[in-house]
């Protein structure tokens, strides 16, 4: 069995805070015989993989649903490593991009009462 990813990285781009965390990463079983995905792990909590159970028949072509906790804000890039029965080391797959933080209606950075004095003063 050989794991091939239409992409080896799922990019987020630049997206507001709590948008939308689903991205799916296509790959194919370029083998001979079935895949077994024997484990998908992120390399931290945020970033959470399902992946298909069954086997991959060769020439089959399966998704992974990869949901980001997108209500961190900042820069993001982080990896999730694929065991199967593929002989060789784990597939790695980047997972990247930017939250911003929602449009302030009133101007001001929310938590962020620097300008306001006590006692209007």
């Amino acid at each position: 069995p050989i794991m091939t990813f239409e992409a080896m990285e799922v990019d987020y781009g630049v997206i507001e805070k709590d948008s939308e965390p689903l991205r799916v990463l296509n790959f194919t079983n370029t083998g001979t015989e079935p895949l077994v995905i024997k484990n998908a792990r992120g390399s931290c909590g945020c970033t959470v993989p399902v992946w298909p159970k069954e086997p991959i028949m060769p020439g089959q072509t399966n998704k992974i649903e990869v949901r980001y906790a997108t209500n961190r804000i900042g820069k993001f890039s982080k990896k999730i490593t694929f065991t199967t029965n593929e002989a060789g080391d784990p597939k790695v797959v980047k997972v990247l991009g930017k939250v911003l933080k929602p449009e302030e209606s009133q101007g001001v950075p929310a938590g962020d009462n620097s300008l306001i004095k006590p006692g209007g003063e």
